[in-house]
């Protein structure tokens, strides 16, 4: 691919730019941010690692200069404020869709072709917000939660059984955050189920963890995560350049499936190089689907406080 666009050159930006850039999946990175000297400077600091790190993705920063972006074949948007003292949920849903929507039309001024990956937050509600505002087709534009939120789980798994995270398979659903719907009947380690291999209890504990995985590291270090989420992001992108049609649990735009439409909501899906080539519909019990419709119902109820907003027109 000859350039990939990274919106937002805070912890997570810079993470997934540098991420993309050592898998060397494109000529070029663009990292942007509205913050003078910020992309520029983070850009340098990756690209020096070129000749160490033994790449030549070459990564360029830039400050609100969208022309540079042009003809970008993917942007992600990691662009928005964390939530401050005293500050409301809606408050922090109108600024922060406020800045996706600004920063997604001007992109996909440049790269109309573009497929955008949102890891702004509130995930599910950002990723609505970005679809709006590229009003492209809904395959081209998904969130990047369940990719990040199955990361996780694994990891926790990965300790709890003293095995290699990279032998364990999860699946999670739902919206991002306390409504997430893990599944450990679509969990195995090797093709082992992992309910053969922990008791109820323990698993259940992992699940909820999870659940608190984000606020767990707030809570750690008075910031949240970059890490993992800069190499979620980056994970998804490289599914996308090198056409893999992997299976991730991505915040995509339904149309009747699992009995939902017009929510985004994580679910399982294709990814290549048109972005969602497939929304995977799995069977689920009685309990699962419960889960998932009251995890819906919670982002239809904040994607609903967005569209009071009428950013959109």
């Amino acid at each position: 691919m000859k350039k990939i666009t990274v919106i937002g050159a805070g912890n997570v930006g810079a993470t997934c730019a540098n991420v993309i850039a050592h898998k060397d999946l494109a000529r070029e990175v663009v990292l942007l941010d509205i913050k003078e000297g910020v992309a520029e400077g983070k850009a340098l600091d990756i690209w020096q690692t070129s000749s160490i790190n033994n790449y030549n993705t070459k990564v360029i920063g830039v400050t609100n200069d969208y022309l540079r972006t042009k003809g970008s074949g993917v942007i992600v948007i990691t662009s928005g404020i964390p939530r401050k003292p005293g500050m409301s949920r809606d408050d922090l849903i109108k600024t922060n869709a406020s800045i996706v929507k600004d920063v997604t039309e001007k992109a996909i001024k440049y790269s109309p072709d573009a497929i955008i990956i949102v890891v702004s937050n509130p995930l599910d509600v950002m990723t609505y917000a970005a679809f709006q505002a590229a009003n492209k087709d809904s395959r081209k534009v998904f969130g990047m939660a369940g990719t990040l939120d199955t990361g996780r789980y694994r990891a926790f798994l990965s300790t709890a059984l003293n095995v290699s995270p990279k032998d364990i398979h999860g699946l999670l659903m739902g919206g991002h955050g306390d409504t997430m719907v893990p599944l450990p009947r679509y969990t195995a380690v090797n093709g082992i189920p992992i309910t053969e291999l922990l008791a109820k209890d323990e698993i259940d504990k992992i699940v909820e963890r999870t659940k608190s995985g984000g606020g767990e590291l707030v809570n750690l270090m008075g910031t949240s995560a970059w890490y993992a989420p800069g190499a979620a992001a980056a994970q998804l992108v490289e599914a996308i350049v090198d056409d893999q049609k992997r299976i991730f649990p991505v915040c995509a735009c339904l149309h009747g499936e699992y009995n939902l439409k017009e929510i985004y909501l994580g679910v399982p899906v294709k990814i290549g190089a048109e972005g969602i080539e497939e929304i995977i519909e799995i069977d689920l019990n009685k309990g699962e689907m419960k889960m998932l419709q009251e995890s819906a119902a919670s982002v239809k109820k904040v994607m609903k406080v967005l569209d009071d907003m009428k950013l959109f027109k």
